[in-house]
């Protein structure tokens, strides 16, 4: 369900989605955005009245510190970067292979931001990056495989922000006059489905899938179960 947070582009609650055994993931429990720097005024009344207890920050020190959101350095605000300061960049050709690189360097920096979700024990939480589409996408899409909704939902969910997005890429593509670096930003802009699809054959192939990607990062069993009862009750 999108949400009306003036000055966001890419924000939704995820419940209501099904899981494979019947039941819905539940509302105003788990809520995905672009980065709340972006909030107006009003915007950030919205979140306020949205019943929002944690807002996790997946950006990296950089990030917050050059583009701190309304909530940095407050209660709400829980700081989880999936990178180490210390990690190279990427050096990735394209968008997959670099939210793979991502996940193999820092298993424990995932399954932290997963723990983050499972940890609060009342109403949302928020979860965002930048674009609200790689890390955000992949930390809701581990969130959503532990509570049991099946692939294709994810998928779908996931293939949301591209819709959400493109008027901004639209933007971001018009002010940059060298044509030559659009393929680039196109590539690590976009929110293909088959993107999210790849990277969850990687876990499958790799670790087992998204469950045992988690449990090598540290989550243990109470947390995965903690996880599925805020989720599904």
């Amino acid at each position: 369900m999108d949400l009306d947070w003036p000055g966001c582009r890419n924000v939704r609650d995820v419940g209501g989605l099904p899981t494979a055994d019947g039941r819905v993931v539940k509302a105003g429990v788990l809520i995905r955005s672009d980065s709340l720097q972006y909030l107006t005024a009003n915007g950030v009344e919205a979140v306020r009245r949205s019943g929002v207890r944690r807002i996790l920050d997946l950006r990296g020190d950089g990030e917050v510190a050059a583009f701190p959101t309304p909530f940095t350095g407050t209660p709400l605000a829980v700081r989880q970067s999936l990178q180490d300061p210390a990690d190279p960049e990427h050096g990735q050709p394209t968008i997959v292979e670099a939210c793979i690189w991502m996940l193999d360097q820092r298993p424990e920096l995932f399954a932290a931001a997963v723990r983050a979700i499972a940890d609060e024990p009342d109403g949302a939480v928020v979860v965002h990056c930048h674009g609200g589409k790689d890390r955000t996408g992949m930390v809701v899409a581990l969130a959503l495989s532990v509570a049991g909704v099946p692939e294709d939902e994810i998928v779908a969910d996931y293939y949301l922000t591209q819709s959400r997005l493109a008027g901004w890429l639209e933007e971001q593509l018009a002010d940059e006059p060298d044509a030559s670096k659009h393929p680039e930003m196109i590539e690590f802009r976009d929110t293909r489905a088959e993107s999210i699809v790849a990277i969850l054959r990687h876990l499958d192939t790799r670790y087992g899938g998204p469950e045992a990607y988690l449990r090598h990062g540290g989550l243990t069993e109470n947390d995965l179960s903690k996880l599925k009862a805020r989720l599904v009750g």
